[in-house]
C-alpha cells in the first residue's frame, strides 16, 4: 500500500498561539530569507470565497503584521509564500495583508 505523505503545513512550521490573533504560524527551524514555504492560496472566480481566493493551511494560519517577515507572490492560480526575512525558531510567520485583495503587497496597503 502506498504511503500517504500529505502533510497540511510544510516540514518545520508548526500551529500555535499567537500574541497577534488567536492562533498561527511559528517555525520549529531556522528559516532563510527567500525560502519557499508553500501555496497559500487558490485563486477561484466564484461568488462563494472572499476576494475569489481558497485559503490552505499555510494562508489560513498567518497573522498580519505592519512589519511581516513573509511576502506572497502570484504563480499562475496560485499565491505562494516566502520568508522575506531570515526567521528564527520559535518565531511567529506573519504577512502584511489586505483581506480585500490578498495580492497586495505591504507598500500597496499602506499608501
Amino acid at each position: 500500500m502506498k504511503e500517504n505523505n500529505y502533510r497540511p503545513l510544510p516540514e518545520g512550521l508548526y500551529i500555535g498561539n499567537s500574541k497577534i490573533e488567536g492562533n498561527a504560524l511559528f517555525t520549529y527551524i531556522e528559516l532563510k530569507k527567500s525560502e519557499e514555504l508553500g501555496i497559500s492560496h487558490i485563486r477561484y472566480n466564484s461568488d462563494d470565497f472572499h476576494s475569489n481566493y481558497i485559503r490552505t493551511p499555510l494562508g489560513g494560519f498567518v497573522n498580519h503584521s505592519n512589519t511581516p517577515n513573509c511576502e506572497l507572490y502570484e504563480c499562475g492560480a496560485y499565491l505562494k509564500m516566502k520568508t522575506s526575512k531570515n526567521i528564527r525558531p520559535g518565531e511567529e510567520l506573519t504577512l502584511a495583508y489586505n483581506l480585500y485583495d490578498p495580492c497586495k503587497n505591504y507598500v500597496d496597503a499602506n499608501e
